[in-house]
């Protein structure tokens, strides 16, 4: 082989290595959740619920990342549809489900809302909560359900199958997060309708059956001074509410 030949070779073996290296995404920067819940033209009424729902950490709980589908049960009036939609940004997608039942005042915050550009990655679902989505929706990377899955336990769902498809539709290695108000031990899906609470474990062995696998447990919202035993609206001091992340395994 000749000298220029030889050094030819070596050459185009060089370029190769740099267009691969080049091929490399760059890591991703961390999220910046304060910054997104920081935002200025975000409402005034969604500041005020941020004083109990703590979203900051609330997001950071979840994981949820620029470029996620997302799919947020129980949408209400979208206040974490919303923060859900600003944190996946214009490369991802949002899901807001609720169900025909829900609050009309809800449905009327959460139509304003939609008219927002903070909404324009936001799909509005209204569907029942054991069939949440349409064909051809999803996966999902993750899945929210913010203090409303105690709703379920009075209205005509069969949770059961209602889990079971939230699991079919994440993705492997996907997120199942569920933050609700907390009952007290014994009083299981009894006090759903009267108080708006549900006992933890009750939820998190309805959750386990469906394949969910338990990885993570918030402490942020806790209010141990709560006695669970009046209804959340009309509590005297700060509502004892827990926050779980369910993974669906690999």
């Amino acid at each position: 082989m000749g000298l220029t030949t030889l050094v030819m070779r070596r050459a185009a073996i060089g370029a190769a290595v740099v267009v691969s290296l080049s091929a490399v995404p760059a890591p991703s920067p961390a999220q910046d959740y304060a910054a997104i819940v920081a935002a200025t033209d975000r409402s005034e009424a969604d500041r005020q619920t941020d004083k109990r729902r703590d979203p900051v950490k609330l997001l950071a709980f979840t994981g949820v990342k620029v470029g996620m589908v997302v799919l947020d049960m129980g949408a209400g009036g979208g206040y974490s549809t919303e923060l859900m939609a600003r944190a996946v940004g214009a490369g991802g997608k949002v899901y807001g489900q609720d169900s025909t039942d829900g609050s009309p005042r809800a449905k009327e915050r959460f139509e304003a809302r939609m008219k927002t550009p903070a909404m324009t990655n936001v799909v509005a679902l209204v569907r029942p909560f054991d069939d949440p989505v349409p064909a051809g929706a999803g996966p999902f990377d993750l899945i929210t359900f913010f203090f409303y899955y105690h709703d379920t336990t009075y209205m005509t769902v069969d949770r059961a199958a209602m889990n079971g498809k939230l699991f079919g539709m994440l993705k492997p290695g996907g997120m199942l997060v569920i933050a609700d108000h907390s009952a007290k031990a014994g009083d299981g899906i009894s006090v759903g309708k009267t108080l708006h609470r549900i006992e933890e474990s009750v939820l998190r062995r309805e959750v386990e059956a469906a394949g969910f696998r338990l990885v993570a447990e918030g402490d942020f919202l806790r209010h141990p001074e709560d006695p669970r035993d009046k209804p959340i609206f009309r509590s005297e001091v700060p509502v004892d509410e827990f926050v779980l992340k369910f993974q669906k395994p690999n």
